[in-house]
């Protein structure tokens, strides 16, 4: 049996399967990139895959802090379009 890789949502705080959740990272050149391979380099923050934990996230500027950076606007519409397909 294969085990599940789980990571923690910073909006809900639930630990999830990776693959329910959207990572966000903050790249070696201090970029911030909605990483939907899972596999950029970088310091990454996790989010689930819906717009109540986007929007509590981006009203608590959990992203910035997780992230250690200024999170742009244009981060958060690309987040918001990944989710909606």
């Amino acid at each position: 049996m294969k085990k599940i890789p789980m990571r923690k949502c910073l909006a809900s705080n639930e630990s999830l399967p990776k693959k329910e959740l959207l990572r966000i990272v903050r790249t070696p050149e201090g970029e911030v990139k909605v990483d939907t391979s899972g596999k950029l380099n970088g310091k990454g923050a996790y989010l689930k895959k819906n717009v109540e934990a986007l929007e509590i996230a981006k009203k608590k500027n959990l992203l910035s802090k997780a992230l250690d950076t200024v999170v742009k606007e244009e981060v958060y519409e690309e987040i918001l379009k990944v989710i909606n397909g």
